[in-house]
């Protein structure tokens, strides 16, 4: 998280240095009618941290999970409600993988279970906007984001016995953010951060109750943290 936090403070201290006066007393005031249209269109590019997070059924921490950096690209679009108030539709794709290791297998070589995902996500997105201030906005966000995971393996045979970890294809998750608007003569620029907090338990269990993968597992959910780089 920390250097999610130091990442997007150095964008936006780049933008601000390129902008020139874009945090001035008296800046010129760009793009002044773009948030005005009822309809508008963009597209955002970002990386992702996912995560998975374990309850399980007796008092003992069985899986470790080590997230690697993973890679977001989806399209907007921005419907106006009011002043401050926007519903917004971001179809996007995120790439990511996560290594998980069951600490409760004896075989130590066959404790490591690679996950690569592939979701496609559909995320419905409340978007309250604070007073522009020049050329700069805040806002707030929150929503619903469905996604289909495309590597799941929900439908698979085999399970962990035969090195097969196994997810259900489809999933809900909460988002909740924060991020700025910025101006530029000719395009908005519009970075956030955004928190993912899975509502569904993913994970399919081997075929064995008394798995030593799956069996102390009572609720798998995907958490994680969106850092996404929008253009309009």
């Amino acid at each position: 998280m920390n250097k999610v936090l130091a990442l997007l403070t150095m964008i936006l201290s780049l933008s601000a240095n390129a902008q020139g006066g874009i945090f001035g007393k008296d800046p010129i005031i760009n793009l002044e009618n773009i948030d005005k249209k009822p309809i508008s269109w963009g597209y955002y590019l970002g990386v992702n941290f996912y995560d998975f997070k374990m309850d399980y059924k007796r008092d003992a921490k069985d899986v470790t999970v080590n997230s690697t950096t993973g890679f977001n690209v989806g399209m907007i679009g921005n419907v106006r409600i009011s002043n401050h108030f926007d519903v917004r539709l971001e179809p996007g794709v995120s790439f990511t993988t996560r290594n998980l290791t069951f600490h409760q297998v004896p075989d130590v070589y066959d404790q490591l279970r690679e996950v690569k995902s592939t979701y496609i996500n559909i995320p419905i997105i409340v978007h309250y906007s604070a007073k522009r201030t020049g050329n700069i906005k805040p806002y707030l966000l929150g929503g619903y984001m469905h996604s289909i995971n495309l590597a799941a393996n929900e439908d698979a045979k085999d399970d962990n016995s035969a090195q097969k970890f196994r997810m259900k294809s489809a999933t809900g998750s909460m988002v909740a953010g924060v991020g700025i608007d910025l101006y530029f003569e000719y395009f908005k620029f519009s970075p956030s951060i955004r928190g993912v907090f899975g509502i569904d338990d993913e994970l399919v269990r081997d075929n064995d109750p008394n798995s030593p993968w799956t069996g102390n597992i009572h609720k798998m959910n995907t958490r994680g943290v969106f850092l996404n780089f929008a253009f309009h």
